[in-house]
Parts: C-alpha cells; sequence; structure tokens
C-alpha cells in the first residue's frame, strides 16, 4: 500500500482545513498521484469514531481515530521544534506512540513527522480545526502526549511548554485543566501537585476534596475516549490513575478516610 493511501485512510475531519492542508502537501512529497483533500469527504473504512460533529458548511463530519492520530503527529512536530532543536528523549516519546498506532507503517509514519519537523505550521489554526469537532475528553487526552513530550527527560522545557500552553488554550481547554496535566507529569517538586491535580486548593475542605475527586474521576474516566483508539485510552488511563494518586496522597496528609 503506498504511503498516501494508508496515511489518508479512513480520515474524516483532518481531510480539510489546515491539517488537510499541511498533510496534503507533506504526502505530495512521496506520491504524485494524491487524493484532493476536501473537508467532509466520504470515510469509508468503517472505523469507529470519537463522535461526529456539525462543520460551518452544515455538513455531518465523522471523527474517526485515524483522525486523532494524524492530529496529535502535527501537534507533536509543533512542540518538538517549539525550543529550535528536537531531543532523542521527545523522539522516544514519539516513536513509542507510532510504533503503537502505526504497526507495520511506524517507519513510514516517522518519515511523515520528519518532515512535519521541517514544515511551517500554524499551530493555532490546526488547534482551533481540533477544537471544533473532537470532544473535550479526546482533546483533553490529545494535550496529555504534548506534555509528555514537553517533559520528556524529567525537565520542564519551557518553551515546549509554553508552545503546549498556546495549544491547550486554541483546543478550547482551560487553565485549570491544563496545569492539573501539568502537574501529574512534570517532576513532584511542588508539594502542593496533588491539590492542582484534582483543580482545587489548599484550603479545601475534606468534604471538597471528595467532591473533586469524584468530579475528576468523572472527567477522566477511560470510557469517555473508548472510540479514539487504544492509545488514547491508555493515555485516559493514565490521567485516570493520577488522580487517584492525587487523592490518595491528599489523604494521608490530612488523616482523610
Amino acid at each position: 500500500m503506498s504511503i498516501g493511501k494508508w496515511l489518508l485512510g479512513g480520515l474524516g475531519f483532518v481531510l480539510g482545513g489546515p491539517i488537510g492542508a499541511v498533510i496534503g502537501i507533506i504526502v505530495a512529497t512521496f506520491i504524485e498521484d494524491v487524493p484532493t483533500l476536501t473537508s467532509g469527504s466520504d470515510n469509508s473504512s468503517g472505523e469507529a469514531t470519537t463522535g461526529s460533529t456539525d462543520n460551518p458548511s452544515g455538513n455531518r463530519t465523522r471523527v474517526t481515530p485515524n483522525d486523532i492520530k494524524i492530529s496529535i503527529l502535527v501537534l507533536a512536530a509543533c512542540v518538538m521544534k517549539a525550543d529550535g532543536h528536537v531531543k532523542k528523549t521527545e523522539l522516544e516519546v514519539v516513536k513509542d506512540f507510532l510504533r503503537k498506532n502505526y504497526g507495520e507503517q511506524a517507519q513510514e509514519a516517522l518519515q511523515i513527522l520528519k518532515k512535519l519537523l521541517e514544515s511551517q505550521i500554524d499551530h493555532v489554526a490546526v488547534s482551533q480545526q481540533i477544537r471544533q469537532y473532537v470532544n473535550y475528553s479526546t482533546r483533553l487526552t490529545i494535550l496529555q502526549f504534548l506534555v509528555n513530550i514537553a517533559i520528556a527527560d524529567g525537565e520542564i522545557n519551557s518553551q515546549e511548554l509554553s508552545m503546549v500552553e498556546q495549544i491547550a488554550l486554541s483546543m478550547g481547554i482551560s487553565q485549570r485543566d491544563f496545569d492539573s496535566i501539568v502537574a501529574i507529569y512534570k517532576p513532584r517538586r511542588d508539594a502542593n501537585w496533588a491539590y492542582t491535580a484534582l483543580e482545587i486548593e489548599v484550603t479545601a475542605t475534606d468534604d471538597e476534596v471528595k467532591k473533586a475527586y469524584r468530579k475528576m474521576a468523572m472527567k477522566y474516566h477511560p470510557d469517555k475516549v473508548a472510540s479514539a483508539g487504544d492509545d488514547i485510552k491508555q493515555k485516559a488511563n493514565e490521567k485516570f490513575r493520577a488522580i487517584n494518586e492525587a487523592y490518595e496522597h491528599i489523604k494521608l496528609l490530612r488523616g482523610m478516610k
């Protein structure tokens, strides 16, 4: 199968808009016969969707697991090159994602990533397109991947984290949700990380802690992204476990039962 066919197969909303434009140019460097990338293209793959939404033209547009993979790949390139160079630790995070999601085509996907790293990408426009079509729970999980990249070597890269924050805000993710996700991945130097992870203040009452835990556990339940693909669900599981860890940490600090 040609790189263009497997890359473009089973896609929905990313065939149009800024993501489609970027991918179209990249694919054109590999093959001459590139399918026309237009919004609302037919998806005959039969893959499960992460939900359908109305685009500005009024057409129903499917959101498939492949859409999410491509979206992550494009945004990952934006984060990786935010500080002017790509670290080996960052590349390993993305390679692991490619191996899990692209299987036999992982090497070809890596070539696509290299082209993306050489391309000019409007991260705001791409993020806004994702915001328009992808549900909030899946956007939160995409954000987890990007934070992983920015903190890949155990240290916070301020330029990359700033890029991730810009992407998060453009995707319509709240500042509190952004801070919560960063709190669970960055080195635990902040004594209040557990409170930030649960999106509450240190002064919260025990009842407020319990209420916040229930709310966060519901928000990040893996079932909310079940149709977005196995790796997305795995990321949701990571956050779900971290929420439980934060809650147990606070309970231990306070002697709560």
